[in-house]
C-alpha cells in the first residue's frame, strides 16, 4: 500500500492532464486485482465508480487524486522514519491509497459483506468537485453514509461550516482629489462597513463545535486615478457560516448595515454552500467511531471543519456524509507529509467498518 501511495505522488496531478492520469493509475491497480470497475468522464474530467456488496445500506468512500499546484521536486515522494513528504501525500493520495487498498481486501471477502461498499476516485475537488463528486450524485451513485477521506488525523468530521459569497457595492461622491470634503469616498465607505460587519448579531453565533463563523475579506476594487475622490468600492466576502445558520438572514443583515451608511448601496449573495451537519448519533457514525477506537486504542474524536469537501454533493441527497483520514500536515504547503502509521490504520478501520 505504501508503495502504491508513493507512486500516486510521484503522478504530477496539478493539472486536469494529470488528474485524469494519475486516475488511469488507479483504474490499472484496480484492473491488476481483478476489481470490476467503471471509469466514467464528465467535462474532460474523469473519474471511477466501483461498487461490491448487497444489502439494505450503501456507504461510499470519496477520494480525490487531483493536487494543488506544486514544485517539481515535491512529486519525488521521500521517506523519513514514519512520515512519507509529497505534494498530495497527506491531501488526499494517502485517503486513495488506503481506501484502494480496504476495497481490495473486501473485495476478496465480498461474500461476508452484509452490505454494499462503494468506491469512488474523482480528480477536480481542488477546484470545486463539481465535474466529478458532483455528477457522480447527479447521476444518482449516491449512498446512505459518505466518508471522505480527507486528512482529519483519524478524528470524524462530522459537520462543516456552509459558504456564503457576498458582494458588496458601496457608493460615495466623486471630487477633485485636491478637495476631497466636496465628495463622499467610497472606499472609506467600504472600511466602515468592514469594521461594523464584525460586529453584526449573525457574527456571534456557535455551536458545540465552532465558536463563530469566519468572514475573510476576499476582494476589492475601487479608484483608478490619484487625483479622484472615488464614487464607488466593490467588495467580496468569502463566509463560512455555522451550522444552523441561514445564509438568507446573513444577507440581510449585511444589507440593512449597508443601507445604514448609504441607502444606495447593494448586497447581493454569490456562491453557496449548505453546512454539513451529520448528527453524532448516526447509526454509521458510532459504528465507525467504535472501529476507529478499536483499531487505535484510542476514544474517537468527533469534530467539525471549519472548510469544505467534496462532503456537500453527497449530503444534499440526505446521505450522512463525514471528512476522516490519516494523519498529516502542511497539505497545501511546501512541507507537506502524511503518517505512514496512520495510512496502515486507516485502512485497516475502513476495511473493519465494512465487513461489520
Amino acid at each position: 500500500m505504501i508503495e502504491l501511495l508513493k507512486n500516486l505522488v510521484a503522478i504530477k496531478s496539478d493539472t486536469e492532464e494529470g488528474a485524469n492520469d494519475a486516475l488511469r493509475f488507479c483504474s490499472k491497480w484496480l484492473d491488476s486485482h481483478e476489481i470490476t470497475h467503471e471509469v466514467l468522464e464528465n467535462e474532460g474530467r474523469l473519474m471511477i465508480h466501483a461498487e461490491i456488496g448487497q444489502g439494505p445500506t450503501t456507504i461510499v468512500w470519496n477520494g480525490h487524486v487531483d493536487v494543488v499546484p506544486g514544485k517539481i521536486e515535491q512529486f519525488n515522494p521521500i521517506i523519513e522514519g514514519d512520515r512519507l513528504y509529497g505534494r498530495g501525500s497527506a491531501d488526499m493520495k494517502a485517503g486513495v491509497a488506503a481506501m484502494m487498498e480496504a476495497f481490495r481486501r473486501i473485495y476478496s471477502a465480498r461474500e461476508q459483506l452484509k452490505q454494499r461498499i462503494v468506491l469512488h476516485i474523482v480528480t477536480d475537488e481542488e477546484t470545486g468537485g463539481r465535474k466529478t463528486s458532483g455528477h457522480l450524485v447527479e447521476i444518482g451513485r449516491t449512498g446512505d453514509f459518505v466518508i471522505c477521506g480527507e486528512p482529519t488525523h483519524l478524528k470524524l468530521s462530522v459537520q462543516s461550516k456552509g459558504i456564503l459569497h457576498a458582494n458588496v457595492t458601496l457608493f460615495g461622491k466623486a471630487a477633485h482629489g485636491s478637495r476631497p470634503w466636496e465628495g463622499t469616498n467610497a472606499i472609506e465607505a467600504a472600511y466602515k462597513f468592514n469594521e461594523q460587519l464584525k460586529t453584526l448579531p449573525f457574527t456571534k453565533v456557535s455551536n458545540p463545535y465552532y465558536e463563530y463563523p469566519s468572514i475573510n475579506l476576499a476582494k476589492i476594487q475601487a479608484g483608478d486615478r490619484y487625483n479622484m475622490v472615488p464614487d464607488q468600492c466593490d467588495v467580496a466576502y468569502d463566509i463560512r457560516f455555522v451550522p444552523g445558520q441561514k445564509w438568507e438572514e446573513i444577507i440581510e443583515q449585511m444589507t440593512e448595515l449597508a443601507q445604514s451608511i448609504n441607502p444606495a448601496n447593494i448586497v447581493k449573495p454569490g456562491g453557496k454552500t449548505p453546512a454539513i451537519t451529520t448528527t453524532e448519533d448516526n447509526a454509521f457514525v458510532q459504528s465507525l467511531a467504535g472501529v476507529t477506537a478499536e483499531v487505535t486504542q484510542k476514544d474517537a474524536v468527533l469534530f467539525g471543519q471549519h472548510g469544505a469537501a467534496d462532503t456537500r454533493y453527497y449530503a444534499k441527497t440526505g446521505a450522512g456524509a463525514i471528512e476522516f483520514g490519516p494523519s498529516g500536515d502542511d497539505w497545501h504547503g511546501p512541507g507537506e507529509y502524511v503518517l505512514i502509521s496512520s495510512v496502515e490504520q486507516y485502512a485497516d478501520i475502513l476495511t473493519k467498518h465494512a465487513l461489520v
